[in-house]
Order: structure tokens, then sequence, then C-alpha cells
């Protein structure tokens, strides 16, 4: 998700009727999260961050510690590089990217891409290719009623310093995730409630961009709301999606040709945000705002069991 500005809405319960559903069994293992997101499993140990206290933690056991506060940056969508740092998705309105060391000291800020060009909207999310490039998500301001379509794609190529811009005119583009075989990446649009698919060229660049599958045709809204649609997703080794559906309590699983797999039903609450895998896909771990139209955003991470 990204910064938090209240968008209140009644929500109707319509229960799934396309693919199998189930409602885990699920462990809280962090709690009073002000805004969780970004869950990632490293080295045996669970890091998150929270876009409304600006923090990154690492969770070891049961201790949660806090290991980057920066200034000027709503901690968002979190991607390990293969230098073994983090890359991290700041969604404040002017945006940034930081790359971190995973004591979460500060190695690097990018504030513009390579034309100069300020990341307004916010970060939204990263991921990082094979060949260690990486893709970040540009969102737009989160108030009131979405009037303008500003969500770009930038791409940061192997050995490079520079972000370029290969996507623009996203509607609020959130979550992104790249196919096990490199050739395909996948890009969410919130308000859009859909995903995108774009064709990976060998120099990092976009396109034959296409529809890859719209929400409220896999399962019925929660709610109708410009706020409800996919969050951030990931692929698993398989090539699955697992797309987390804001304001839709849930966790979507989605084949690689768009066929709904599973439906977890997350009872920790409304504002599913992001997913992440355990050691050998055996758990997700589920970023989660409890009440969406409560204040502070406040949530949890929570621990279910996957389904293969």
């Amino acid at each position: 998700m990204r910064n938090w500005i209240g968008v209140f809405a009644a929500f109707a319960l319509i229960a799934p009727v396309a693919g199998s559903a189930a409602r885990s069994s699920e462990v809280v293992v962090a709690s009073h999260v002000l805004g969780p997101e970004g869950p990632l499993y490293v080295d045996g140990k669970l890091y998150f961050v929270s876009w409304i206290s600006g923090t990154l933690s690492r969770l070891d056991g049961n201790a949660v510690t806090v290991l980057n506060s920066a200034s000027g940056c709503d901690h968002n969508g979190l991607a390990l590089s293969k230098q073994h740092t983090f890359l991290l998705a700041c969604s404040n309105a002017h945006g940034a990217i930081l790359e971190l060391d995973l004591a979460g000291r500060e190695l690097r800020r990018w504030t513009t891409d390579s034309e100069g060009r300020r990341f307004d909207g916010g970060i939204n999310d990263i991921v990082v290719a094979d060949d260690g490039g990486a893709y970040a998500t540009i969102f737009g301001l989160y108030e009131g009623t979405p009037t303008e379509i500003v969500g770009r794609i930038v791409y940061r190529a192997p050995g490079s310093d520079a972000w370029v811009q290969v996507a623009d005119d996203l509607n609020y583009a959130n979550g992104i995730a790249i196919s096990r075989d490199q050739k395909t990446l996948y890009v969410d649009e919130l308000v859009g409630n859909c995903i995108l698919k774009f064709a990976v060229e060998a120099d990092g660049r976009l396109t034959h961009r296409s529809n890859f599958a719209l929400l409220n045709l896999l399962v019925p809204n929660k709610s109708e709301n410009w706020w409800l649609g996919p969050d951030s997703l990931k692929v698993d080794s398989h090539g699955n999606l697992y797309v987390a559906q804001f304001r839709g309590g849930k966790v979507l699983k989605i084949s690689p040709q768009g066929q709904l797999l599973h439906i977890f039903l997350i009872a920790a609450g409304d504002g599913t945000t992001n997913v992440a895998f355990g050691p050998d896909e055996r758990d997700l771990y589920v970023s989660v705002v409890k009440d969406i139209s409560g204040d502070h955003a406040k949530g949890s991470i929570v621990k279910i069991r996957n389904v293969r």
C-alpha cells in the first residue's frame, strides 16, 4: 500500500465462487504494526516495514528490532538485491528508492529517474530480476477519489546507477513481480482492480502490454470501492502468483495462465497488503491491516500454511 489517508466504505461480505477457498489457521508473528507492508524472509529471519511509522523491522524468534527509520521515507515495498542488500520503496508524495544493508544502514538513495524526474506519487513496490536488474512502481497520491492516472514503472539495469522509465499511464501501479523464466513482468493496477503483464526484452525494456487478470472476474468484490484491488504480489517456484487484495481480506493464488487456484481468507483484517514465502514456500507471511477505516492502519504480520 502507501501513505494512509482515510477513504471510508461500507463492506458487504460476498462468498467467493471461483477456485477453492479456505480460512487458514493463522499465527500472528508481529502485532501492533502501523501500516504493515513488505514482508521478506531472509536467512531465517523475517523483515517487514510500516508505512505509518516509517520503519524497517526484523523479527528474530519473538523479538522485533527496528533497523531503519529513515526520514522522508514512508517505508513500503521491500526487495533483496543480488548484493544481499535491501531495496526499499519510499511511498511518500515525492518518493524515493533506498538501498540499505541488512542492518538497516542507508547506502544509497535515489529520488529521480534518469531524466531527472522526481518519483512524484511515491515508489510503491520493487522486484529484483535474476540478472540483478530491478523494476519499481510509481503509484500516485492516495487521497479521496483517484483522478489522475500517473503510475509508472522504472528500471535499473544490472550494474547501472540510473533508473529509466519503461512504462507509464498505469492506474495506480502497485505490486510488481517477474515470472520464473524472467520473460514476463506482472504489475498490479490497484484502482483498475486488475493485473497487467509485459514481455521483458533482453535489455530490460517492456513490450506487449496486455491484461492478465481482472480480480472481480476471479472472485466477487467484498466491497465496492475505488481502492479495492490488487496490492502487492509474489511469484512462487512454480510460477504461480500470490496476490494480496487490499480491502478484500484475502490472498489469491493464480496460475501463470490466469486461473484462480485458491483463496486464502485472512481473519486478521480486511486490508491485506503483501505476502512473502517462508522456507521451501511451506508457509506464507501476510501483512494485513485490521480495519482499514480505522486510525493509523493498525495491523499485523500473520503466518499461514501454503496450499500446493
